[in-house]
C-alpha cells in the first residue's frame, strides 16, 4: 500500500511541481517540504485565482493537510512572514495548518548581502543566484555557525551567536565594499521573529512517524531540480542543497523506507533559469515558441526561462539517481502546433558518444545532443484527461520518452487546473 509519496523535478526545475502536489494532496495528512529556500517558486492555479508559493509548502491551501517545513530548508524568517500574511488576508488560516522545524537555519540580512556581492564581483562567472542568501545560509550550516530557528526561543544565546556571525561575515562584506551589517539591527527585528515563529516550531520527525503510524497519507515536496542538486547535479551551477530523494530523509528526519513512491516530475520539453550548461537549449523561433506558450518566466525571478528539446540522458539519470517510481509529463499542450519534434538521446563529447551526463559543468558544456525526430501532432491536447483523447502522435511520444528514460509515465498533465490531468497510475494506489 502507498502511503508515502515523494514528489521531486528531474530536470533543473520549473516542472511543475506545485500543481502536482497541490492535486495529490486532496488525499493527503501532512505536506513535507525538506530543501532549498525562498528560491523555489510552486505556482498553483484554482479556477481563476494563481497563487505562488516559496516555502510554505503547495498543500496549504487544503483543509485536510498539516504543512511542515524540514529542518532541511533555510527560513528567512522576513519572506515566510509575507508569505503567511498573503494567505491569511485571502481567508487561508495557515498559521493552523503550519508547523516548522527548530532545527532549520535562519536566513539573516548578512546572507543576502554576501550573496549579492559575491554575485555582482563574479562578473560574467557568475552563477545566476537568486541573491536572496540561500547559498551562504547552507554555507554557515555545514560550518556550524548557523543560527537556527530554535535559537529564537533563547534570545540571550540568539545575541551571542548574532555577534560571533557578524564578526566573521563583516570582513567579507566591506573586502567586497559593501557597508557591515548592523547586529543591533537583527538582534532587534528577532524579537518579533521569536513572538511569531514560537508557535509554529514542532517536532517534525515525531510528526511524520505519527502520521505514517497511523496510516495517515504523507507527501513530501522537493524544490528546485535534480539537475541543480550540489553533489548531483552541473556543478557549480547549481543550488546549495541536495535536491534528489535521499535528501527528504534528511531534510525532515525519517528513514528511506518511509518513502514508498518517488514521482518526477518531468516537462515535455526542457528549460533552465539562470547560468550553466544546457546542451539542448534552442536559439531559434521554436525555443521562443515554447517560451511563449508556456509561459516560462521564473515563479520567484520572473526571469526568462531558456527552452530546449528533451533531454532523455538528463532525465535518465535522474530517474536512476531518485530511484524514481514513475513520471508527471507536464505542458505536453504547449508542444502541440510544433510540425516536428526531436528528443536528445546521446550525447557527443570531444568525439565520442555517451549515453550518461558528464560530472561537471565544463564537460557539461562541450556536450553536443545526439536527436532523434518525431513527427508533430499539431492538435490540442489541452485539458484532455483520458490517454485515447490524445492524438496518436502525442501517445507515440509519451511511449518513446519511456523507453528513452526507461521509467513508465503515471500522470499527464495537459493545462494547469487540478482537473486537467491523464491518470495512467495513481501514485496512492
Amino acid at each position: 500500500m502507498t502511503n508515502s509519496v515523494l514528489v521531486l523535478g528531474t530536470q533543473w526545475g520549473d516542472e511543475g511541481k506545485g500543481k502536482i502536489v497541490d492535486v495529490l494532496t486532496e488525499q493527503a495528512s501532512l505536506v513535507v517540504r525538506f530543501q532549498g529556500g525562498h528560491n523555489a517558486g510552486h505556482t498553483l492555479v484554482i479556477g481563476t485565482e494563481k497563487t505562488v508559493l516559496h516555502l510554505v509548502p503547495s498543500g496549504v491551501l487544503r483543509e485536510n493537510v498539516m504543512c511542515v517545513i524540514g529542518n532541511g530548508v533555510v527560513v528567512s524568517p522576513d519572506a515566510l512572514f509575507k508569505e503567511i500574511d498573503m494567505l491569511t488576508a485571502r481567508g487561508v488560516p495557515v498559521e493552523q495548518r503550519l508547523r516548522i522545524s527548530g532545527a532549520c537555519p535562519l536566513i539573516l540580512p548578512y546572507h543576502i548581502a554576501i550573496d549579492q556581492a559575491r554575485e555582482k564581483a563574479a562578473g560574467k562567472q557568475a552563477i545566476g543566484t537568486t541573491g536572496r542568501g540561500i547559498g551562504p545560509a547552507y554555507e554557515d550550516k555545514v560550518a556550524r555557525r548557523a543560527v537556527r530557528v530554535q535559537d529564537l526561543l533563547a534570545l540571550e544565546r540568539f545575541d551571542e551567536k548574532i555577534d560571533a556571525a557578524c564578526a566573521y561575515h563583516n570582513g567579507t562584506l566591506t573586502g567586497h565594499g559593501i557597508d557591515p551589517v548592523d547586529p543591533e539591527a537583527i538582534k532587534l527585528i528577532a524579537r518579533e521573529y521569536a513572538e511569531r515563529l514560537a508557535p509554529l516550531i514542532d517536532d517534525v520527525p515525531g510528526m511524520i512517524h505519527a502520521h505514517r503510524k497511523a496510516g495517515n497519507r504523507i507527501m513530501f515536496e522537493g524544490a528546485q531540480g535534480t539537475l541543480l542538486d550540489v553533489d548531483h547535479g552541473t556543478y557549480p551551477f547549481v543550488t546549495s542543497s541536495n535536491t534528489v530523494a535521499g535528501a527528504a530523509c534528511s531534510g525532515s528526519g525519517c528513514g528511506p523506507g518511509s518513502i514508498d513512491y518517488v514521482l518526477g516530475i518531468t516537462k515535455a520539453y526542457t528549460t533552465r533559469v539562470g547560468a550553466g550548461p544546457f546542451p539542448t537549449e534552442l536559439f531559434d523561433e521554436v525555443g521562443k515558441e515554447l517560451g511563449e506558450r508556456g509561459n516560462e518566466f521564473g515563479a520567484t525571478t520572473g526571469r526568462q526561462r531558456r527552452c530546449g528539446w528533451f533531454d532523455a540522458v538528463a532525465v535518465r539519470r535522474a530517474s536512476i539517481l531518485n530511484g524514481v517510481t514513475g513520471i508527471c509529463l507536464t505542458k505536453l499542450d504547449v508542444m502541440d502546433t510544433l510540425e516536428s519534434i526531436s528528443i536528445c538521446v546521446a550525447y557527443e563529447l570531444d568525439g565520442k558518444q555517451i549515453d550518461h551526463p558528464p560530472i561537471g559543468a565544463d564537460e557539461f558544456e562541450r556536450c553536443v545532443p545526439v536527436y532523434e525526430t518525431m513527427p508533430g501532432w499539431q492538435a490540442n491536447t489541452a485539458g484532455a484527461t483520458q490517454m485515447e483523447q490524445l492524438p496518436e502522435a502525442a501517445q507515440k511520444y509519451i511511449k518513446r520518452l519511456e523507453e528513452l528514460t526507461e521509467v513508465q509515465v503515471h500522470l499527464v498533465s495537459t493545462g494547469p487546473e487540478r482537473n486537467e490531468n491523464v491518470v495512467i497510475r495513481w501514485p496512492y494506489d
